[in-house]
């Protein structure tokens, strides 16, 4: 067998998941401006800087954490240390580099609770959801609480405390993962159960538990999302296009409900997903700053 490639930056790049980080530094950033705080570009700066390392530091530590499930499945096997060609001591020191400095930064340039949710957001990622995927079915619930820190940060970083607002903007990320996982590992349970992962889609071979669980927090997801209007933290303008991005994403929960075509509904019911956060966060934002 030949000696794997070196390492190039791309190779780097990639153990921090770009993708899966810029949601974390968006939300946060959602979380910042919902928040009205007075302008302060340096402030912005920071925030984005600490939350970007620590997204992709924490993405790090997690493949180097779970580099023998990911050379098992298909879909994480190119990975760069399955591969062999991130070295796993590099990928530790690097991940861990990268959370401590956005720490470091967090808590001296922008505001220590968003420092303290950064660290609450690492600890709960890495100690909790990372080996629950391999012996608890709530591992996307716990994951989901990892995952709904990053509005937290922002809010945290811009008012200095954390309002009702910014705790719905919490729940808002925490409801909208369940669904959008429960499509990702539908779509993806053949190679969960090769490593043995005991999530939901694992087990309920058939999918209606997982497309029932995906429909009940659509559900709750819509019902949060409407909270902003109802206790007057938004106006019409915000309630109008949660409601229908709500009812759209709903619609997409209950046909994933049909045996028939569920690997398709999946798919369909993922990118939904994908569209309708955007949407919902970026008008929520907007009608702070405009009509408020």
């Amino acid at each position: 067998m030949s000696a794997p490639d070196a390492a190039t930056f791309r190779d780097y790049l990639a153990l921090t998941k770009p993708r899966l980080s810029l949601l974390s530094v968006l939300t946060a950033l959602i979380g910042y401006y919902a928040a009205r705080p007075a302008s302060d570009l340096a402030e912005v700066c920071w925030l984005l800087l600490g939350t970007a390392l620590a997204a992709g530091g924490v993405a790090v530590l997690n493949q180097w954490l779970e580099h023998e499930t990911d050379a098992r499945m298909a879909r994480t096997a190119d990975r760069p240390i399955p591969t062999g060609k991130v070295p796993t001591g590099s990928a530790f020191v690097l991940g861990s580099l990268m959370c401590i400095v956005a720490l470091f930064l967090l808590f001296g340039r922008v505001d220590r609770l968003a420092a303290l949710f950064t660290l609450l957001t690492l600890v709960s990622y890495l100690a909790w959801y990372t080996p629950a995927k391999r012996w608890s079915v709530w591992s996307t619930e716990i994951g989901a609480v990892a995952g709904a820190f990053p509005p937290l940060i922002g809010w945290s970083a811009g008012e200095g405390r954390v309002s009702t607002l910014g705790w719905i903007l919490f729940a808002i990320l925490y409801f909208w993962q369940i669904p959008h996982f429960m499509a990702v590992a539908w779509t993806y349970r053949r190679d969960y159960s090769a490593v043995n992962f005991p999530m939901l889609p694992v087990r309920d071979e058939a999918g209606g538990k997982v497309a029932l669980w995906a429909l009940i927090n659509t559900v709750a997801l819509g019902v949060v999302s409407l909270l902003p209007l109802y206790w007057g933290l938004a106006t019409w303008v915000y309630g109008s296009v949660a409601a229908l991005g709500g009812g759209w994403f709903l619609w997409r929960a209950i046909v994933f409900l049909r045996p028939e075509g569920r690997d398709r509904a999946a798919r369909r019911l993922f990118l939904t997903s994908i569209l309708y956060l955007p949407l919902v966060l970026g008008s929520l934002v907007a009608d702070r700053l405009i009509f408020r």
